[in-house]
């Protein structure tokens, strides 16, 4: 099976948020980040501390959620020249392939750690923070379900 691949920035940006979420260290900071302003709020409630210890609490929340959900997924696209080429992406018993003018790669399976599903993408991760993407705009349904099985299988 071949599939051409054409990025849409938005969609990107989207799935790169996805991908930093669920990070587990991102995850962990966000957890402590919430615990420390759930615990000040309680704790203002009943007046155990000053209003001051609660506002960093939630400072913290808001620059968190701006920098894992607007300025890393933007600085990474911007960096990353990837998205910017038209690619082929192939799959095959042994592996996939991908094609572009600028080059090409391919993996067998066994390199494969793990894959997960957001709205618009296949995630195939390659290692903890090796990943590649693969929109699911120009694949058909069968197409979906054939590579779901398949990677199942894997």
């Amino acid at each position: 099976m071949s599939i051409a691949i054409q990025y849409k920035k938005s969609q990107v940006l989207q799935a790169l948020r996805y991908h930093f979420i669920k990070q587990s260290e991102i995850k962990a900071l966000m957890i402590i980040v919430n615990v420390y302003a759930i615990a000040t709020a309680i704790l203002l409630l009943y007046k155990k501390i000053r209003p001051e210890l609660f506002l960093l609490g939630s400072v913290l929340w808001i620059l968190l959620m701006a920098l894992f959900w607007y300025i890393l997924p933007i600085w990474f696209y911007r960096k990353t020249e990837l998205f910017k080429y038209d690619w082929s992406f192939g799959i095959t018993e042994n592996g996939a392939t991908l094609y572009s003018t600028k080059g090409d790669a391919s993996w067998e399976w066994a390199e494969l750690t793990h894959y997960f599903e957001s709205p618009y993408f296949f995630h195939f991760y390659f290692g903890p923070k090796t990943f590649f993407i693969i929109p699911k705009e120009n694949i058909s349904m069968e197409e979906q379900h054939e590579i779901r099985g398949f990677l199942k299988g894997k």
